[in-house]
C-alpha cells in the first residue's frame, strides 16, 4: 500500500505561487529564501526581499535555523530554479520537524516563476 508523502512526513508542504510570495514578503509575513547556487543568482539577480542561502552549501539547514530565530513567527518560503527543488527540500524538512515552510510554484524560471511574473529582482554582487 502506497501512502501519501504527507501521511508519511506528517505535514503537506504548502505552496505559494509568486504573486502571493511578493505580497507576503511586501509585507513582512515571511522570509523568501532563494536557495539556488551563486552562478545562479548572478544570473538571474534575486527575487526582491530575498535572503540567498544555496540548499548544496555547507550548513544549509544551520543557517536556515538561523533565519527561523531571527524571524520568530513568520513562514519560511524557499524559492529555486522551477519549483521542484525547492519543493523537495520543504517536504525532506517537514519530515524532520520542521513546521511553517513553504515552496514557491514556478521558482525564478518555471512557468508562472518569478521573471514570467515580471515580479521586481535585486542584482546578486
Amino acid at each position: 500500500m502506497l501512502l501519501p508523502a504527507s501521511f508519511v512526513f506528517g505535514q503537506a508542504v504548502t505552496s505559494l505561487s509568486v504573486r502571493e510570495t511578493y505580497e507576503a514578503v511586501q509585507a513582512k509575513r515571511i522570509v523568501l529564501v532563494d536557495i539556488r547556487s551563486a552562478d545562479e543568482w548572478a544570473d538571474t539577480g534575486l527575487p526582491h526581499g530575498a535572503t540567498p542561502l544555496d540548499a548544496d552549501g555547507p550548513a544549509f539547514e544551520p543557517r536556515l535555523a538561523g533565519l527561523r530565530l531571527d524571524n520568530p513567527g513568520k513562514r519560511i518560503a524557499l524559492i529555486d530554479r522551477t519549483g521542484a527543488q525547492a519543493a523537495a527540500i520543504a517536504q525532506k524538512l517537514a519530515g524532520r520537524g520542521w513546521r511553517d515552510l513553504a515552496a514557491v510554484r514556478g521558482g525564478m524560471l518555471g512557468p508562472g516563476g518569478w521573471l514570467a511574473e515580471k515580479l521586481p529582482v535585486t542584482e546578486y554582487r
